[in-house]
């Protein structure tokens, strides 16, 4: 059951890459990428790692991609304005596709069996055991984390903040 879900997301993250790359719509691309980072989220909820899932869904897929989005809408890229590639540069891009292609190719033949050589440990990754590890034995620099944070964030709002006796 596992295998063919492994097979499955791999099948759409591969997918939902290419298309990332021949959409001619930038914000059709940035919204496969999306697509792309929520099944390599599911790659890792498949190896049991829910917290490094979830923040890879927050960061990637919440904030970088809007930001993304924000940039290409900000830009306002036109079809007119593309430079317009030339057969040179079309056949140095297939050497350079196909190079990598080699590679890829020569570093999966060396690859015996995915089956790993161990038994797997399958607490690692939880919640619950980070949650543990961070508030017991690195408690103080947590907290030291935290302090900063609040104070950066509290000289953010006073630099903001405009002076009422300039003006």
């Amino acid at each position: 059951m596992l295998s063919s879900l492994f097979y499955f997301l791999a099948f759409v993250s591969i997918f939902f890459a290419f298309m990332v790359v021949v959409s001619k719509n930038p914000v059709h691309s940035v919204l496969y990428l999306i697509l792309t980072f929520f099944t390599v989220a599911g790659h890792y909820l498949l190896l049991n790692a829910q917290f490094l899932a979830l923040v890879h869904i927050v960061v990637y897929a919440g904030a970088i991609m809007v930001l993304f989005l924000f940039v290409i809408m900000l830009l306002n890229l036109n079809a007119e304005k593309e430079p317009i590639n030339t057969n040179l540069m079309k056949f140095a891009g297939a050497i350079a596709g196909g190079s990598l292609m080699l590679v890829l190719i020569a570093v999966f033949s060396k690859i015996n069996t995915l089956e790993p050589a161990h038994a797997a440990n399958t607490q690692i990754g939880l919640i619950k055991n980070l949650g543990m590890v961070l508030y017991t034995e690195y408690i103080l620099p947590f907290e030291i984390a935290s302090i900063l944070f609040l104070v950066s964030m509290i000289g953010a709002v006073i630099l903001a903040k405009k002076n009422p006796h300039t003006s």
